[in-house]
């Protein structure tokens, strides 16, 4: 993928840029990502989940080129141009089939690299750190390396077979961060060993080695490992860069591979920063956006409670409350604690949940219902003022039209912004 190894390669030249992975399939967030993309004139680099998109549909319901198409579709319509849009998958393997042995599980996740590459992925993790039934706990670098070369294999393949050449990058790595964030508490993190780095990558070379595939070696781009940040459901461990700068310094000894840092949601902005000169060049975020969405609509909906008779509104959050007990598999097993502290979570933790319940069609026409009960008549600057203060200011200095989705996806653009900054600091 040539715009990913130029943007690596001048990165590695010293010059401080980075770019933002946005790991997310809410058509909202997508579509202002598009938007502010095209406003920047910048790449788009967008990536699909193992969770939300495999060969069965995920729970998007939606298979590698039903995402691929879908996002190209958005971006013509939006008008931004299909070469400055870079699609991903993140976290692939066997991590969808763990309960299966491994060589059934590994059987499922060629599937799942084939499709994704031939539905035009060209950035890939390969994550197959996670066991299988029957499986050492916890695996070795070997293990890992091994699977993952064979899932570079499928994808090399692949590439070949459908486009004449083999234009996929990889990341790789064997500290990978749980996908959506920890489950529990977090009060500090161990920053990944400079000797554990050096490890996983020797391994996994060795590994491509082994299946004949040394040669694709340079287009391993992006290392995965832990710079000391994630989120739980109520807190954030903040980077801190002083503990990650042996980390830093030990990839300058790789001309072709920058850090790939997962869990970066909540960040302050200057931590991206500094994320983005201490070589973790590739910043991704999910959760952050639901969550900005969520805040978005849950404010509307306040400024709906104040404006529209009692009979008529939305009922937003109570129908969301009513989706996620009666099917509570998105968020039961994470959520601990009493009721209350239960029912806290599903509408506020920072691991964001919820995001699996827009879809619903109950809760798709309480959100139609909003924007249609507050598009019937101009939006009170005041309640602007009181439930959506950044945006009242955008309002008011004409930079935002006072509609409700165009505000939905202003809140949704500032966490994208903030990551932008530091991708070009």
């Amino acid at each position: 993928m040539a715009t990913l190894t130029e943007l690596i390669a001048r990165h590695k030249q010293g010059e401080h840029v980075g770019i933002t992975s946005v790991c997310s399939a809410h058509p909202w967030v997508l579509e202002a990502a598009i938007l502010f993309a095209r406003e920047q004139g910048t790449e788009l680099l967008v990536e699909a989940t193992s969770n939300q998109v495999d060969q069965d549909g995920g729970y998007t319901g939606m298979t590698p080129q039903d995402f691929s198409d879908h996002l190209r579709s958005l971006a013509q319509a939006l008008d931004f141009s299909p070469d400055q849009l870079i699609l991903g998958g993140d976290h692939l393997g066997p991590n969808r089939w763990q309960h299966m042995p491994a060589e059934q599980a590994m059987a499922r996740a060629e599937v799942l690299v084939e499709q994704y590459v031939a539905a035009g992925f060209q950035k890939i993790h390969l994550d197959c750190s996670m066991p299988c039934a029957g499986d050492p706990q916890p695996l070795t670098d070997a293990i890992v390396a091994e699977r993952a070369a064979r899932l570079a294999r499928v994808c090399e393949q692949t590439s070949q077979r459908e486009f004449g050449a083999c234009q996929v990058v990889y990341v790789i790595g064997t500290e990978v961060p749980v996908p959506g964030g920890a489950a529990h508490s977090l009060d500090s993190l161990a920053v990944t060993c400079v000797d554990a780095a050096a490890l996983t990558l020797s391994t996994h070379r060795q590994a491509f080695e082994r299946l004949d595939l040394g040669h694709i070696w340079p287009r391993v781009i992006g290392l995965v490992v832990q710079p000391g940040v994630e989120y739980s459901h109520d807190g954030v461990v903040d980077f801190e860069a002083e503990k990650a700068a042996s980390l830093s310094e030990c990839v300058n000894h790789y001309p072709h591979l920058v850090f790939e840092a997962h869990s970066t949601d909540y960040q302050q902005p200057e931590a991206y920063r500094a994320l983005v000169k201490g070589h973790f060049a590739i910043l991704k975020v999910g959760p952050a956006l639901t969550f900005a969405l969520r805040e978005a609509l849950y404010s509307l909906e306040n400024i709906e409670r104040e404006w529209v008779p009692e009979g008529q509104r939305s009922g937003l959050r109570a129908c969301l409350e009513q989706t996620m007990l009666a099917a509570p598999s998105a968020w039961q097993k994470y959520y601990r604690g009493t009721e209350q502290q239960q029912h806290f979570a599903r509408h506020f933790s920072y691991s964001d949940r919820l995001r699996y319940y827009w879809p619903d069609k109950q809760v798709q026409a309480a959100v139609d219902l909003l924007l249609e009960n507050l598009n019937r008549q101009p939006l009170s600057q005041p309640l602007l003022s009181q439930y959506l203060p950044i945006q009242y200011r955008r309002v008011r200095s004409k930079q935002l039209r006072p509609e409700a989705r165009t505000l939905v996806l202003d809140a949704i653009t500032d966490v994208l912004r903030e990551y932008a900054a530091a991708c070009r600091c």
